[in-house]
């Protein structure tokens, strides 16, 4: 794989999900996974996140309904990356209220529940 796509992939991550998480996430590879999350790093951030067609904004939305849908833990982190790309709360919640739908009110409702987390952590307040 090219260090190129790596660099800009793992640029292109920090900018949507911050620092801290990938330090901490890089800090605390299993070496025995670290193939994997280069991979990760120059496919899905290099490559696929930096494709044109879609925005950061509107690629947040699709990852959040997706992870969302699949009940994957990462959901709270890609809120506070959908937070960074302009997504609204609102457009956010309509997200989940899709998810919700379709796959079901569990899966609604962890949703909801990682948004609450997530706005708090990230200072937004919701009335």
């Amino acid at each position: 794989m090219s260090s190129d796509r790596f660099e800009s992939g793992l640029k292109l991550r920090r900018e949507v999900l911050g620092d801290a998480y990938v330090d901490k996430a890089m800090k605390n590879a299993w070496p025995f996974a670290a193939d994997f999350h280069k991979l990760v790093t120059e496919v899905v951030w290099g490559t696929v996140w930096d494709r044109p067609g879609l925005t950061r904004r509107e690629r947040s939305l699709v990852t959040l309904g997706m992870i969302a849908a699949l009940n994957r833990p990462e959901v709270e982190l890609h809120i506070h990356g959908a937070l960074r790309n302009g997504c609204t709360p609102d457009e956010i919640k309509e997200v989940f209220m899709h998810v919700g739908v379709y796959c079901g009110a569990p899966a609604g409702l962890e949703c909801f529940r990682a948004a609450r987390k997530a706005f708090d952590e990230a200072g937004v307040k919701i009335e």
